[in-house]
């Protein structure tokens, strides 16, 4: 039975970039501390924008350029990044929005070849990448075991991030 590790968006922006915080560079060395444990494979996202953010919709509701392609501020962030580049079996998946339809089928094609034992989900910002996520993966592996590391996760806020922590448990994924 195959282990999945999911890295939502351990992005330089979000941890001490444009839209950093002191909870987002606490939980980095954690991070690292999850990806070095045994997982069969290492899915990283990266929150991907390009110069016309602001005028997404997104970028009108939250108007602060960050994660833009190509940018140190997009980039994983380096001991994050030289972690996962250890990992045998390894993916970069760069995603447009909060949630990733494309993170759904790339697992369902991985799953048909290799039967989950579990997924586990870290990562930035809990209360709106991370969530987004797990709540489109749980329908889709409604039998797998799925669970969100709560402090290898930082929210928006503390207050957000035990929202979303809240709101996950209640839709059955584990919350360690």
């Amino acid at each position: 039975m195959s282990k999945v590790l999911i890295v939502v968006d351990m992005q330089n922006d979000f941890i001490d970039g444009s839209l950093g915080t002191k909870e987002a560079v606490e939980i980095v060395d954690n991070v690292v501390a999850e990806i070095n444990k045994d997982y069969d494979l290492v899915i990283c996202t990266r929150d991907t924008h390009h110069e016309d953010y602001l005028n997404t919709s997104e970028g009108r509701h939250l108007p602060v350029v960050h994660c833009q392609e190509n940018t140190e501020g997009w980039q994983i962030r380096k001991e994050v990044a030289e972690a996962v580049e250890k990992k045998a079996n390894k993916l970069y998946l760069n995603k447009g929005t909060f949630g990733s339809s494309e993170l759904v089928e790339i697992m369902k094609k991985y799953a048909d070849e290799n039967p989950l034992e579990s997924i586990t989900l870290i990562g930035l910002c809990t209360d709106i990448c991370v969530v987004n996520n797990a709540l489109l993966l749980k329908p889709s592996f409604p039998e797998v075991e799925m669970r969100v590391i709560a402090d290898c996760c930082a929210g928006v806020t503390p207050e957000s991030h035990d929202a979303a922590l809240t709101t996950m448990k209640m839709c059955q994924i584990e919350i360690i």
